[in-house]
């Protein structure tokens, strides 16, 4: 497991990261998500040693991350980090020569990345006669190659159609499955949804909510319902304690009122919400009854 634990860092007067501490677990996709200036990037650059820490410590299986670890990561920085006029599959393989590959198995696995990513076909094109998507899967291919440990990647989506996505995103949870810890910044927020298993969610420097997507949802989602009846659900606004949300006809999203959903584990009755399928169910016609989980954008709004 990767441990962040108390960062901080400030540049001049700007506290950019401030007491950040979070977890990477092997074999977990961890989705690093923020406004832009929130400290993610920064927060990447610490971990791989690129800044140093004002204050806190980075740890990779209970041991401190010292330059000999970093080498067994996989980084791959938002900014375009190849050689334009090199080819492809020579880039590649240059690099994980200097991750300590001999020639032979860095041959083998950067042609098997290049098939894996799909981008096999332009092994022997320059860099910069790709295009920007193209490239992303080549500096993806780059942070890989070297079978690294832990993988930490900063908007490794940018620039990706929705199909190069998908390849991408099979690739890394391979690598994940394997046991790898795997960080990785994006502002496709659904992206990130779907492929993370945890979130830190940072704003302002600081962690404003961590955890499994599951735990999120719980902890910041409100209480809340949709109901779809045979004619008008307009009556669910009389319920007590319930407040209507959004009314469409016969469908209707509804919230609790404060308390009463607690209240109602504590002494054991049927919530507002039984009493809403109930009164539904003697009307007539009950097409569906579930409750609504927030997505992680709504999430997100309510934190950064």
């Amino acid at each position: 497991m990767l441990q962040v634990r108390s960062v901080s860092r400030s540049f001049g007067e700007i506290r950019a990261v401030d007491d950040v501490s979070f977890d990477v677990k092997s074999g977990r996709m961890t989705g690093f998500v923020g406004a832009n200036g929130s400290g993610k990037t920064t927060t990447m650059r610490v971990i791989l040693g690129v800044l140093a820490a004002d204050s806190g410590t980075v740890s990779w299986k209970d041991r401190p991350v010292t330059q000999s670890v970093r080498q067994r990561f996989g980084y791959m920085p938002e900014e375009r980090g190849l050689y334009p006029k090199m080819k492809v599959a020579e880039q590649v393989i240059y690099l994980a020569r200097l991750h300590g590959l001999d020639r032979a198995t860095a041959h083998r696995q950067t042609h098997e990345l290049l098939e894996q990513l799909d981008v096999a076909e332009r092994a022997d094109d320059p860099v910069e006669q790709l295009s920007l998507g193209n490239q992303q899967r080549v500096q993806i291919a780059a942070a890989l190659v070297h079978d690294p440990e832990v993988l930490i990647l900063d908007e490794p989506f940018s620039g990706l159609d929705p199909l190069a996505i998908e390849i991408v995103l099979n690739v890394l949870r391979d690598r994940a499955s394997r046991g790898a810890p795997v960080l990785f910044s994006s502002h496709q927020l659904e992206v990130v949804e779907r492929l993370c298993d945890d979130l830190v969610i940072i704003s302002n420097g600081a962690v404003a909510a961590s955890g499994s997507r599951d735990q999120l949802r719980t902890r910041f989602g409100p209480p809340r319902y949709e109901l779809v009846v045979g004619d008008d659900a307009g009556w669910v606004r009389d319920i007590p304690g319930v407040r209507l949300v959004e009314l469409d006809g016969a469908r209707a999203v509804f919230d609790l009122d404060d308390g009463t959903e607690a209240a109602g584990v504590v002494s054991g009755a049927p919530g507002p919400e039984q009493a809403v399928l109930q009164s539904a169910v003697e009307r007539g016609t009950v097409r569906s009854f579930s409750p609504v989980v927030p997505s992680l954008a709504e999430i997100f709004k309510e934190l950064v």
